[in-house]
């Protein structure tokens, strides 16, 4: 099929060819409306420029994440035009190499709701002196929020400690932690204080990180958007900065897997949702309650 830019090329030939416009228009079917038509300028230099802000920022996000995000700054956009600005500007992120999919590679004990399954683990950086920084995250399982996000040169397992009991003093304590077999997590005096708390913990096996895949995901996205982007000049520097990305990243960032909603919201919704579960509960054994007499 003959598109009208096809048309309007090959009618330009012909007119070129010293045809008049209306026959040259007859002759490949084109209106004269279209061939008059002059396309107006559109008016989205700054939308395209912050796009490719966005793109360095992201890079390997695609068009429909930063259409979320867009929408979260409070831009009123369609994602077909934002599709369209993306592919304009070549910002199309090429799909990585699909890895095998190994046997019994699934994440045992999938978290149901929030608060059921916490998990934490480490990630390195390095200060702009080659001083190394030990970050630790704590991550719901279910919501996907960053709990916390702790640096220090060093950490031992009091320390790991003092980072759960701090979160549990603001949000109650998770019925499960999972993590590595690290000296900081299997460590006596934790394992003590965790079962104290009624916190069960679960420990991946050895050389399967996928098993603490919320973890990994999370770390490749610190990875990518903060820790990449940022030079640390020291430990207190590295705290601001992922404090701040912390903020960002439970309130602002969408999540795909979330239906590019953010953290904060989906953890919301979903104890909205449990809310309404337990006093749709309460009334239904109200109801069952035979009269006095």
């Amino acid at each position: 099929m003959v598109t009208p830019s096809e048309k309007r090329a090959v009618a330009k030939e012909l007119v070129t060819a010293r045809v008049k416009p209306a026959r040259a228009c007859f002759l490949v079917g084109l209106p004269k409306s279209t061939w008059h038509y002059q396309p107006k300028r559109r008016q989205d230099s700054e939308l395209r420029q912050h796009l490719r802000e966005l793109a360095l920022r992201y890079p390997r996000r695609g068009y429909r994440f930063i259409h979320a995000l867009l929408v979260q700054e409070g831009h009123h956009l369609n994602r077909k035009k934002v599709r369209r600005l993306w592919c304009e500007e070549a910002l199309t992120v090429k799909a990585k190499p699909s890895r095998k999919i190994r046997t019994g590679a699934s994440i045992p004990m999938q978290a149901e709701y929030p608060g059921h399954v916490w998990t934490y683990d480490f990630i390195f950086d390095q200060t702009l002196g080659g001083t190394t920084l030990k970050i630790l995250s704590l991550t719901d399982e279910f919501t996907r929020q960053s709990l916390a996000l702790r640096v220090a040169q060093s950490f031992t397992s009091a320390d790991v400690k003092d980072v759960l009991h701090e979160v549990i003093r603001q949000r109650g304590a998770p019925e499960f932690i999972r993590s590595d077999n690290g000296p900081e997590f299997i460590a006596r005096d934790l394992g003590v204080w965790l079962a104290v708390q009624a916190i069960g913990t679960r420990f991946i096996q050895p050389g399967k990180p996928w098993q603490n895949g919320f973890a990994e995901s999370f770390h490749s996205r610190l990875r990518e958007e903060c820790l990449n982007q940022e030079v640390f000049y020291s430990a207190r520097h590295a705290q601001v900065v992922l404090d701040g990305y912390r903020a960002f990243y439970n309130a602002r960032r969408p999540h795909s897997s979330l239906g590019y909603r953010t953290p904060d919201q989906f953890a919301q919704q979903a104890r909205g949702r449990a809310a309404d579960l337990l006093c749709g509960k309460g009334a239904a054994e109200q109801s069952v309650i035979p009269p006095p007499g």
